[in-house]
């Protein structure tokens, strides 16, 4: 009982750090864009381009894929569920569309722009680009067909919004009625009840996988597909 306890404050205190960080990050933004705009204005950034929204990644803004195959390996599946990707995940910025070798994505270039993930719930389709771009930035993407049950789909829904660092969208294209997606793993769960959904928001969001810890979830981009 006690851990169970602990391991609940735990969690809480984790989030409620991560929605300082998250507000910091907005405050720190609205202060660059301020000044961006002066500086603009007094006519000191003549030529200059200003890409705000990818200011929080350390991964630059190269638009050029690199050769070869943005993902080559294989799924292996874990005695917990968990299917976790034994190979490579390229971690480019391109401007164009990618064919990711599973649906939904779990890594591989993206869209230098990421998807507002703070707890985003969105009705209809997502770009597959911007989804693994806030995969790497350790959010949890929860995704369904049209073969979920409306009850999980509203449950996940209330899940997702209550947790920084998550998104939710319906992907067609999916095998399975529900998927939780991170960087590099994947699992299906059997409903919103499902005791699996608590042990993958616990263990990736901002979890261990994470290519860049504590990058914005906001600030990027709302737009569906």
């Amino acid at each position: 009982m006690g851990s169970a306890k602990n391991s609940s404050e735990a969690r809480k205190a984790r989030v409620e750090e991560m929605r300082r960080a998250e507000r910091s990050r907005e405050r720190r933004n609205r202060f660059l864009t301020i000044g961006l705009s002066v500086v603009v204005v007094a006519g000191l950034a003549v030529g200059g381009t200003f890409l705000v929204r990818s200011q929080s990644d350390d991964g630059g803004g190269d638009t050029t894929a690199s050769e070869g195959k943005d993902a080559s390996g294989q799924f292996v599946t874990g005695d917990d569920g968990v299917r976790t990707w034994q190979g490579t995940l390229s971690q480019n910025h391109v401007n164009k569309t990618v064919d990711y070798p599973v649906t939904p994505p779990v890594g591989g270039d993206h869209n230098p722009v990421w998807q507002n993930c703070n707890g985003d719930v969105y009705t209809e389709a997502i770009k597959n680009e911007h989804a693994v771009h806030s995969l790497e930035h350790g959010a949890v993407w929860v995704t369904y067909n049209s073969q979920a049950s409306e009850a999980d789909v509203k449950a996940l829904a209330e899940k997702v919004r209550s947790t920084p660092y998550s998104l939710m969208s319906p992907v067609d294209g999916q095998k399975d009625p529900l998927v939780l997606s991170a960087w590099g793993h994947q699992r299906t769960v059997k409903s919103a009840s499902d005791p699996d959904v608590a042990t993958f928001f616990e263990t990736y969001v901002q979890g261990e996988q994470t290519p860049e810890p504590g990058a914005a979830c906001t600030n990027g981009i709302s737009e569906t597909a």
